[in-house]
């Protein structure tokens, strides 16, 4: 298993920036390589990716979500990963995001990029894109899920 963790500082406040979030078919306006996401029901997720030329579908499980604090998730079938999305207030009009990622990765390819470190530098750059796609909103969110997924055994 490898790990990746990334952050980025948004202007907009911690509610804008998790709402925003929630929309998961929004990703592929700044997710690099994701061509789509349905959202299945309020806690399945279903993703078609291309990276490096390698297509993959795998679908998705939220575990957790807090809302204004976290997300989390794990697939369930095909790829191997899971992780978690954190909203950090640091002002009434900035927020950070961090996005921890547990990932398994396949093949020749997958590996060497892993070990090349190509994984990091595409979630930082899809974090730089998500603080681009919010703030060029004007702060305006494209919609919300607003409700709590608890965590497993609690």
């Amino acid at each position: 298993m490898s790990t990746v963790t990334e952050s980025v500082d948004v202007d907009v406040p911690v509610r804008t920036a998790y709402n925003q979030w929630t929309q998961f078919e929004e990703f592929p306006r700044f997710m690099e390589g994701v061509q789509e996401i349905r959202q299945l029901d309020a806690t399945h997720t279903h993703w078609k990716t291309e990276i490096a030329g390698v297509k993959r579908e795998f679908d998705a499980e939220i575990t957790e979500q807090l809302p204004d604090e976290r997300v989390a998730w794990k697939s369930t079938e095909g790829e191997k990963q899971a992780g978690v999305v954190t909203f950090h207030r640091l002002d009434d009009t900035k927020t950070r995001v961090t996005v921890q990622m547990d990932f398994d990765p396949e093949g020749f390819v997958e590996n060497v990029g892993d070990k090349l470190g190509i994984v990091d530098r595409r979630v930082k750059g899809d974090l730089k894109r998500f603080k681009e796609y919010i703030e060029q909103r004007g702060g305006v969110e494209t919609g919300a899920w607003r409700g709590e997924v608890d965590r497993p055994g609690v």
